[in-house]
């Protein structure tokens, strides 16, 4: 099956359900395709700010109900909470529409928003527009990011492979390294809490 085929059948629901877990990456590759013509960029847009609007909207109500049971399950959040709550005393509005583009407080500042006393209606109307002006943000990013790279390596029809291929490899070790470095904390809290019982 062609490249053309794959991003036809499968890009927009990846773009959708990968925004929907968290992103960037993703929406990037969606943008680098509507370049090249796979995708619209329109609808890689959409389906960027449908997901990762449905993503967050879920951490929310995660966080009104079960907030108390997960943060005794994840110690190594406590950190970044106590950050999270100190940004949203000051800055609720901004942080709502703008967190998206806080790396290390993206995925738990929804969580950490339901918890505390954010109106419901507030917070759907702000991360709305948050998730639009991110998905816009990012999938045209992506897309400026394949015009860039026409003008300087001429037309990329040869090297669209690779390049997919690069920007999807940069996205594998940035979620690695946030990945090891979440796991990091959790062990590093869980040792903090054993000594202290000791």
């Amino acid at each position: 099956m062609t490249l053309a085929a794959l991003l036809s059948i499968y890009g927009y629901p990846a773009i959708w359900v990968g925004t929907f877990l968290e992103g960037e990456t993703i929406l990037v590759l969606g943008g680098l395709a509507a370049h090249q013509g796979y995708l619209k960029l329109s609808y890689v847009i959409l389906c960027g700010f449908a997901g990762s609007l449905m993503g967050d909207q879920l951490f929310f109500f995660l966080g009104r109900r079960h907030g108390g049971y997960v943060l005794k399950k994840r110690p190594g959040w406590r950190h970044r909470m106590a950050r999270v709550h100190q940004l949203s005393t000051h800055y609720e509005n901004a942080i709502i529409l703008f967190f998206r583009f806080l790396y290390g407080l993206r995925t738990i500042t929804p969580f950490v928003l339901g918890t505390g006393n954010v109106r419901v209606l507030k917070f759907i109307f702000l991360n709305s527009l948050g998730a639009a002006l991110w998905a816009s943000a990012v999938g045209t990013a992506g897309y400026l990011f394949g015009h860039a790279a026409e003008a300087i390596l001429g037309k990329i029809k040869h090297f669209e492979k690779w390049l997919l291929l690069f920007v999807l490899a940069v996205g594998i070790i940035v979620w690695v390294f946030h990945f090891v470095r979440l796991h990091r904390n959790r062990n590093d809290s869980g040792k903090t809490m054993s000594g202290n019982k000791k």
